[in-house]
């Protein structure tokens, strides 16, 4: 899960090495937080929030495809 949305994220950012993605696994729920060079928020969330909307939608599936609930949460 954490290599998939790292590979959605770097493109879109300008500093991909400040990128940090965290996983806590509880049991059948996956938390990602995804920390990012303050330059990069906006542009991980996108305008009114869509591409975020979409990268938790991406994930949501894939974690429905193994059996998981995937929550990703995008720390400023």
């Amino acid at each position: 899960m954490k290599e998939l949305l790292r590979t959605v994220i770097e493109p879109l950012i300008r500093h991909p090495e400040e990128l940090l993605i965290e996983e806590e696994k509880r049991g059948r729920e996956v938390v990602l937080s995804v920390h990012a060079h303050a330059e990069d928020i906006g542009r991980v969330i996108g305008r009114g929030g869509r591409r975020a909307h979409a990268i938790r939608a991406v994930l949501k599936a894939k974690g429905a495809m193994d059996g998981k609930r995937v929550t990703v949460d995008i720390i400023s």
